[in-house]
């Protein structure tokens, strides 16, 4: 039996619904509830490269329903010609997002699946179902991942999240915040701290917009009151999610988390990361993982109201690097791995073969 909460039913991020893929438009919240619909490969990219769907795990399962559409736009006759197209699809979509590997992941696996099929027809159901069995794995990987990491966190614990990993970064219920909603589903008693995760706000528009959503007990700070909340012990425990985890356990995540993860050792505060597996990349080195840097007019202005002075020059990462010896355990489906890391997400990876 599958598991089903009205939690991650009532924000189901991305579906595939009659061959269109149907989406919450998360730049419209927390004014707007509104969900959009494609049926183009080419808006499912614009919509990844425009964060009206974010998240490492979402824009996973998006690249593969992206590709699906792809498969169903395609007129190929041809086993060849359809895999042509599948490829042109692919590279567009994956240079939406270069750092989340979980975008890699889904247009990989719908490759692999589409190499495998003999006929054109075969092959356009065989992707469309496996990109739909990777939708509903991500809410059974999400809710395993949260019952492994609720046993790390204590009754009236305050847990210190930044941007936003929780049903709205994947198809349904969360990484980081799926641990949150599964610690209070144990009946323990727990209180959120969001930080605003500026420049997009994640945290103040979707962090703070889920969590009050789902009646979790949730206080919003600016990204410069991290060190204020700690240093008052306001703050028993962090976690956040990541968009890539090297095997070095190196984590990648939203710009801001090395600082909040420097200010918890700081604080002798344990400092979590959760991410299912297909969020590690076991081949890349730190020097070789590229970092998104977005357009100035995030930085230069809010909601289309200037902020800053004309032409000037702006540095804008979307994330940024947490070294291992920062981060006291990263919590997966197939349990949690602790220094040393290389070690352990190996056994991890063993574990799930």
């Amino acid at each position: 039996m599958k598991p089903q909460t009205t939690i991650h039913s009532s924000l189901r991020t991305v579906e595939w619904k009659k061959n269109t893929v149907v989406m919450i438009d998360q730049t419209k919240l927390p004014n707007k509830l509104v969900f959009v619909k494609y049926t183009d490969y080419n808006d499912v990219a614009n919509a990844i490269k425009t964060l009206i769907i974010r998240g490492a795990p979402a824009i996973g399962v998006a690249g593969a329903f992206g590709l699906a559409l792809a498969a169903l736009q395609s007129k190929a006759e041809t086993k060849e010609k359809l895999l042509a197209d599948l490829e042109k699809a692919k590279k567009i979509l994956f240079e939406t997002r270069p750092t989340a590997v979980n975008l890699a992941w889904g247009l990989e696996k719908i490759m692999e699946v589409a190499k495998k099929g003999k006929t054109v027809p075969e092959i356009k159901e065989s992707i469309i179902q496996t990109a739909k069995k990777m939708a509903e794995d991500d809410i059974v990987t999400n809710m395993t991942m949260g019952k492994h990491g609720a046993k790390l966190f204590d009754n009236n614990d305050t847990i210190m999240t930044h941007c936003n990993a929780g049903a709205l970064a994947t198809v349904g219920y969360g990484t980081a915040l799926g641990v949150i909603r599964a610690t209070k589903e144990s009946g323990k008693k727990i209180k959120v701290i969001a930080t605003e995760t500026r420049p997009v706000m994640q945290g103040s528009r979707l962090t703070a917009f889920e969590l009050k959503h789902d009646g979790i007990d949730v206080s919003l700070i600016p990204d410069t009151a991290v060190g204020y909340a700690m240093a008052k012990g306001l703050v028993t425990k962090v976690i956040v999610g990541a968009d890539r985890i090297l095997r070095t356990g190196h984590v990648y995540n939203k710009i801001g988390t090395y600082q909040v993860a420097t200010m918890a050792k700081q604080h002798k505060i344990p400092f979590y990361v959760a991410a299912p597996l297909s969020t590690f990349d076991l081949k890349s080195n730190p020097d070789d993982v590229v970092i998104e840097q977005r357009k100035a007019s995030e930085v230069t202005g809010i909601a289309g109201k200037k902020t800053a002075p004309d032409d000037i020059n702006v540095i804008n990462p979307a994330f940024d690097m947490t070294p291992p010896e920062l981060i006291t355990g990263i919590i997966t489906e197939a349990g949690v791995a602790k220094s040393p890391f290389e070690e352990s997400i190996k056994k991890l990876f063993k574990s799930k073969m």
